[in-house]
C-alpha cells in the first residue's frame, strides 16, 4: 500500500532532514504540497525510486551553521517559515529546550520564570514562549521575533522578557545567544544590592569578571532591556536588581555556562563569610595574570589594561552583618517592656489572687 504523506509528516521530515526519503510512489495531500511550496521545496524523483528534495536556497548565503542569513525579519512568510522550520533552527531549539531543562533541574528557575533567545540572522531572532515552563518545552513551541519584539513564526506567544534580550543583542554585536534566570544565590546579592566581591576564585575573573548591578526596572519593559544594555559593552554577566541574572555569549550553551559560574561563586562566598574569619583573597599581581589570560580569550574586562594597585577593590564588601535581640535595658536604652501595661497585668493578677482566698 502506498504511504499518504499529511503536513505534519512534511514538517517532521523537514526539520530532521528526511524529505529524501519519500517514495517515489507517495501520496502526497493537497495540503502537504501546499507547505513544500511554502518551504520552497521542489521533489525530484530519482532512479532509484525514491525522491530527492531541491530546495531554493543560495548556498553562499548559508553560514556554518546552515542557516540562511538572507532571511530578514521583512522576508516574505514563506521564507521565514522555511527558516523557523529548517534543520539547522530545529537544532538551535533543541539546544535551547535543553539548556531550559537544565536551569529548571537545578532550581534557577521557578513557575514559567526564566526566557532564552538566539540571534539567527542579521534581525531575527528565535525565542523561548510566555506561560511555559523552562523544565517541559518543546521545539514546536519556540518563536521568532524581529530586533522590536514583533513575532514572525510560532504557535506560542513569546516571552515577555524579549526586549531586554533585544536591547543587549542591539548593543552589543557579539551577543549572538542570552540567558536569563533566577538562580538564588545570585539572585540574592541583586536583592540586597551588594556586588559579589573579586579575587578570590580564579574561573569567576576570566570567564565573568566583575558582575554590576542594573538599577530594578519592571521586567518586560524597554526601561529595564536599556538599564541592562548599558553594561554589556564591558560584562558578560549582569544582576538585575531585585530581580535575577542575564548573561550573553556566542552561543546559548556559553551563555549557560556563565549563569552557572556566577551562581556558584555567590553560592561560595556566602559559605565563606559563614565561617567566621575574614576570606582570603589572591593578590592583584594573580589577577592580572588572569586579566592576561581573558585578553587572550577575547572576554571583555573593563579592569583589563588598569594598574595593579588599581585591582581587587572590595572596599564597599560587606561580608555580613550580625543581628542580635538586645537584652532588657541594652541597646538604645528604651525600656523593654511598656510600664502601663505592666501596671495592668499586676493589678489583674492582684485580684485574681484576693478572690482565690477569699
Amino acid at each position: 500500500m502506498k504511504k499518504v504523506y499529511s503536513v505534519k509528516d512534511i514538517d517532521e521530515l523537514h526539520r530532521g532532514g528526511g524529505l529524501e526519503s519519500i517514495p517515489s510512489d507517495a501520496v502526497i495531500t493537497p495540503s502537504a504540497r501546499d507547505r513544500l511550496n511554502e518551504l520552497n521545496v521542489n521533489l525530484v524523483k530519482r532512479a532509484g525510486g525514491s525522491i530527492s528534495d531541491s530546495i531554493s536556497i543560495n548556498s553562499a548565503t548559508l553560514d556554518a551553521s546552515g542557516i540562511d542569513q538572507s532571511v530578514r525579519a521583512n522576508s516574505s512568510k514563506t521564507d521565514l517559515e522555511r527558516l523557523f522550520n529548517s534543520p539547522a533552527v530545529h537544532e538551535l531549539k533543541e539546544q535551547i529546550c535543553d539548556v531550559g531543562r537544565r536551569l529548571w533541574q537545578r532550581a534557577y528557575v521557578d513557575g514559567n520564570g526564566g526566557n532564552l533567545s538566539i540571534r539567527l540572522t542579521e534581525d531575527v531572532v528565535l525565542c523561548t514562549p510566555t506561560l511555559v515552563s523552562k523544565g517541559f518545552m518543546k521545539p514546536e513551541d519556540l518563536c521568532l521575533v524581529d530586533l522590536d519584539g514583533n513575532q514572525l513564526a510560532g504557535v506560542k506567544k513569546r516571552t515577555s522578557e524579549i526586549l531586554m534580550h533585544l536591547s543587549i543583542m542591539k548593543a552589543q554585536p557579539k551577543a549572538r545567544a542570552v540567558s536569563h534566570a533566577h538562580p538564588p544565590y545570585a539572585t540574592g546579592f541583586a536583592v540586597a544590592g551588594v556586588q559579589p566581591p573579586t579575587c578570590m576564585i580564579p574561573e569567576i575573573e576570566v570567564f565573568i569578571g566583575r558582575v554590576p548591578i542594573a538599577p530594578y526596572e519592571t521586567p518586560g519593559t524597554p526601561e529595564m532591556g536599556l538599564k541592562v544594555a548599558e553594561l554589556v559593552d564591558q560584562h558578560n554577566t549582569v544582576l538585575m536588581e531585585n530581580h535575577g541574572v542575564v548573561s550573553w555569549s556566542n552561543t546559548i550553551e556559553d551563555a549557560y555556562f556563565k549563569m552557572e559560574i556566577v551562581e556558584a561563586y555567590c553560592r561560595t562566598v556566602l559559605v565563606t563569610t559563614q565561617l567566621g574569619v575574614k576570606p582570603k583573597q589572591f593578590s592583584p599581581k594573580h589577577l592580572q595574570d588572569l586579566l592576561e589570560i581573558k585578553q587572550k580569550l577575547g572576554v571583555p574586562d573593563p579592569r583589563i589594561g588598569l594598574k595593579e594597585c588599581e585591582l581587587c577593590d572590595n572596599d564597599e564588601w560587606r561580608p555580613g552583618v550580625t543581628c542580635e535581640v538586645p537584652n532588657k535595658g541594652e541597646g538604645s536604652g528604651v525600656e523593654s517592656t511598656d510600664p502601663e501595661a505592666e501596671t495592668v497585668v499586676q493589678a489583674v493578677t492582684d485580684e485574681i489572687l484576693a478572690r482565690l482566698k477569699g
